[in-house]
């Protein structure tokens, strides 16, 4: 299962279908689709010489070339596809939906070409973005698709557009799955509904229902676990979310001080980029050390001798040499962005944060937490959104303990100048996914059985004070797929169809020949992009393969802005 190569596969079959010189144009949701798998220089090579915006009325007539449209299935873009059909700019138009099509699109489509240019009309199944060959998202915005409506209830908007990308990866991947859902989230539940009747609506598209007996869908809340989106993550692509922002594969640097014009905005691709596809899950000090091999390796090459000690001596070396940047601008592209998560890191203070983050996160240790707590929100150095995640941190562990000092860490967020906004993001966090909210454990404390293992676990040896939390979703799937805890995994995970049949949860054997996508109602991170990364690869031997997936891509300011529309006190 590869998110990418199924957008992919589609891309190709477009541009390789249709011969000879050729237009591609697209519509606002489909343009950073395709941009995040497939590249200019590839469309060039298949003969596609230019690729615009359907929208974008001031297009040049050319009726030698033919033209490719793919769009997906919305009054918008059909509006302009009728506008087009009315005075087409080109020879031939070879039509393509991302997703499944009504009826009624195609009799209007058919009435309005009048020129008889249309030749082909098909569907072709890439209507979710994928950033990771494991990972997909739906691409849900609240200034598009706000996900809730009334606290713990679908947006109706954002719930069609959920069935919709999700219908079209199963799909793409030729599967129809099992479905279960956390038995406590109705969202959840609403989803896995309307998926079910979606794939028994449309069997001509999606098979007979138990067919694939080596599928399944996990569809899970995030609510459940409101923890690792909190954190500051260190691996490289998670910080570059976290820190300066990730649009569809492209990173604005404008901001930067002193940044070069020829950096100011720079693409990450894992099929174009081989530094980047091996250092995304890298931690930020392997990262450095990565990346000085580079830069020693090109030192050598060109029998320069500069000192190279720090990140900052690589930027004076690259800036040093116009031939080093001209003929490794990828090398460039990411000493720049490595030199920036250094200075912001620094700037923030991060490390310090973190390590109380993973500690709130980890362990349980209320005196020593608290006294670290108060000290940070005191210091005037940190930033007051890092005095807040900690604080909610805080917060989601110590709720129901009875010396907890959450309203006292309020008044001191207030009084160390913290905007009243951001401390009532406390609240609003407990109110979506507090101690009476949540299904499982999440912090282990809840009795005296759950106590000893999370100190028990506390104790085992990490890869660092940074790294120590591994998301629950990553623990609830290794544990599955391993065959441990399988009555608890039963209870929590129904299968929607009462009636189905498919693998037990909990066989000895564990799961084996088993495809399995996870998916998250509240959008999912890049710490379990990681997580499912790494999983795939321990889980090969049982022939069992990963993929998760997300309303959209959660930063710790994106899950809080979210939140804040709807569960405001």
């Amino acid at each position: 299962m590869d998110a990418v190569k199924a957008i992919q596969y589609y891309t190709n079959r477009m541009v390789t279908d249709v011969s000879g010189m050729k237009v591609l144009l697209l519509d606002r949701e489909t343009t950073p689709m395709i941009s995040l798998v497939s590249t200019q220089s590839y469309l060039l090579a298949k003969e596609t010489y230019l690729v615009d915006r359907i929208e974008n009325s001031g297009r040049d007539t050319m009726r030698h070339l033919k033209c490719i449209c793919f769009v997906r299935p919305t009054d918008a873009s059909l509006q302009a596809l009728l506008d087009e059909l009315r005075s087409p700019k080109y020879g031939d138009y070879y039509i393509y939906f991302s997703n499944i099509l009504k009826k009624s699109m195609i009799e209007v489509l058919a009435e309005n070409d009048e020129s008889e240019v249309v030749r082909e009309i098909q569907e072709f199944y890439a209507d979710f973005y994928a950033p990771t060959p494991c990972l997909f998202h739906i691409g849900l915005t609240p200034s598009v698709h706000p996900l809730f409506a009334e606290g713990h209830s679908w947006n109706p908007g954002a719930l069609g557009r959920t069935v919709q990308g999700l219908g079209a990866l199963l799909l793409s991947l030729k599967k129809r799955p099992n479905i279960r859902y956390e038995r406590n989230s109705a969202m959840a539940l609403k989803l896995g509904q309307e998926l079910e009747y979606l794939m028994s609506h449309e069997a001509g598209l999606f098979g007979t229902k138990g067919v694939d007996s080596h599928a399944q869908l996990f569809i899970v809340d995030r609510k459940n676990d409101p923890v690792t989106p909190l954190l500051t993550q260190w691996t490289y692509h998670a910080l570059l979310y976290e820190l300066i922002g990730i649009n569809n594969g492209r990173i604005d640097l404008s901001h930067v001080p002193g940044i070069r014009a020829e950096v100011k905005e720079v693409m990450l691709s894992q099929d174009q980029d081989t530094f980047f596809k091996q250092s995304q899950h890298l931690n930020f000090g392997d990262l450095g050390a990565s990346i000085k091999k580079l830069v020693d390796l090109y030192q050598t090459n060109t029998k320069s001798h500069h000192q190279i000690e720090s990140i900052a001596d690589m930027k004076r070396f690259v800036e040093a040499y116009p031939e080093f940047r001209k003929l490794s601008g990828n090398v460039t592209k990411h000493v720049t962005l490595v030199g920036e998560l250094s200075r912001l890191v620094a700037e923030r203070h991060l490390l310090a944060v973190s390590e109380l983050e993973q500690s709130l996160a980890c362990n349980e240790q209320h005196n020593s937490d608290l006294k670290a707590l108060r000290a940070l929100i005191s210091d005037a150095k940190i930033t007051a959104e890092n005095k807040v995640r900690c604080a909610i941190l805080y917060a989601l562990r110590y709720e129901r303990a009875q010396s907890n000092a959450i309203a006292e860490l309020k008044q001191l967020l207030t009084s160390n100048g913290v905007d009243a906004d951001q401390v009532a993001s406390i609240d609003v966090v407990l109110r979506y996914a507090g101690a009476g909210e949540r299904q499982s454990d999440l912090f282990q404390n809840e009795n005296l059985f759950s106590r000893g293992r999370s100190i028990f676990k506390g104790l085992q040896g990490v890869e660092n004070v940074y790294t120590q939390h591994t998301p629950a979703l990553a623990e609830m799937v290794e544990q599955i797929v391993r065959g441990k805890q399988g009555l608890h995994w039963q209870e929590r995970l129904p299968n929607l169809d009462p009636k189905a049949r498919p693998p037990l949860l909990g066989n000895e054997n564990g799961m084996h020949n088993q495809d399995i996508i996870v998916f998250v109602v509240g959008g999912v991170t890049m710490e379990e992009e990681m997580a499912v990364a790494k999983l795939n690869e321990k889980l090969a031997s049982q022939n069992v393969r990963l993929m998760i997936g997300g309303t959209s891509i959660q930063t710790s300011s994106s899950f809080l802005a979210e939140l804040s529309t709807t569960f405001f006190p």
